[in-house]
């Protein structure tokens, strides 16, 4: 007993001495604030290399040769020759031929096969997305009235939400596929959308009309996606607000630009702020309903390249497309903070 007694002191008289005292003393020397931060440390290390890693992986494996260009030889290092190559468009050669032509024919002032890509996708997030909050706005609008089938009239708007990429393309695949859909037909007898102009009468083989058709079955699918987060910023608005609007004679115009219109402006933004970068990743809907050689979004270009297989180009278009992607959220946060929002 005596024995365990020494040995309880002979520890308690380590721990009051050495680095153990030293780390003790520093702790209880910081400040609350100080201590906070130092419990955070390691989340915010463990966040910083799951969000950081992949970015520092993928600019690594863009510094390097994925072919025989120049003196260069494969695998070697070719520090930002790469970047130097995609803008230029001295890479065109190492796409599908189908890539370039198709679409700077169309567009002439696109003048690599980067730039094509990058227009591509700016046209598809801007008209989406501008459709999409339209439309999802007005959805909202009906749904956050209280009558008589209005649990039917939600199911019938987030049914198209709900339905796979995969399954979406295929549809929209087959109703514009000429001799099966019936929204195009022949040259003999076309249908009301050829005859007015809209689309030709193989509109998924060509760039401009298959963009036309993805945006309007993204916008089908994904209108309902907005619907509900800004349903939901308008069901947190306290309705007494109205009652009082009422009560002093508001117009229902003026009670939508009085208080439905600034409080549920948060919820439009955030919801713009998802689709935004989800739109600038477009991929499946285009495959499965026109290909990627016909619609070269960023993220096919990233796909046709890693498969060909050249993953230095890859790597490339990847890190400058995280890039955009990046620079696009700054954006959104830079004006939600000045709103306060």
């Amino acid at each position: 007993m005596a024995t365990e007694q020494q040995s309880g002191e002979a520890l308690s008289e380590s721990r009051r001495s050495g680095p153990y005292a030293s780390a003790v003393n520093w702790v209880e020397a910081l400040s609350e604030t100080q201590f906070a931060y130092l419990l955070l440390t390691p989340a915010l290390i463990l966040l910083g290399v799951i969000a950081i890693y992949p970015l520092a992986s993928t600019f690594s494996m863009s510094l390097y040769a994925d072919q025989l260009t120049g003196s260069a030889r494969l695998g070697e290092f070719v520090g930002l020759q790469n970047y130097i190559d995609l803008f230029t468009g001295a890479r065109n050669y190492a796409l599908p031929s189908a890539f370039l032509p198709t679409f700077t024919s169309e567009f002439p002032f696109v003048t690599n096969i980067y730039g094509s890509a990058l227009m591509v996708t700016l046209i598809f997030t801007v008209f989406s997305v501008l459709f999409e909050t339209l439309i999802g706005f007005g959805q909202a609008l009906i749904l956050d009235q209280d009558f008589r089938g209005r649990r039917w009239v939600r199911v019938a708007i987030i049914i198209p939400w709900a339905v796979p990429i995969v399954i979406q393309g295929m549809i929209w695949y087959l109703m514009f596929q000429p001799n099966i859909g019936f929204l195009v037909g022949t040259t003999e007898n076309p249908a009301l959308l050829n005859q007015l102009g809209l689309i030709g009468t193989t509109p998924l083989r060509n760039t401009a009309d298959s963009l036309f058709l993805i945006i309007v079955a993204d916008v089908w699918k994904t209108s309902a996606f907005m619907a509900l987060l800004i349903l939901a910023g308008m069901q947190s608005i306290d309705r007494s607000l109205y009652d009082v609007a009422k009560v002093a004679g508001a117009s229902r115009w003026q009670q939508f630009k009085m208080i439905t219109f600034p409080l549920i402006l948060p919820s439009v933004l955030v919801a713009m702020l998802f689709r935004t970068i989800s739109a600038m990743r477009v991929y499946g809907i285009i495959e499965t309903m026109a290909g990627c050689q016909t619609v070269p979004s960023l993220s096919c270009l990233v796909v046709t390249t890693f498969n060909a297989p050249l993953y230095g180009t890859s790597a490339t278009v990847a890190f400058v497309t995280a890039g955009i992607i990046a620079i696009v959220v700054s954006v959104y946060i830079v004006n939600f903070a000045s709103e306060d929002l």
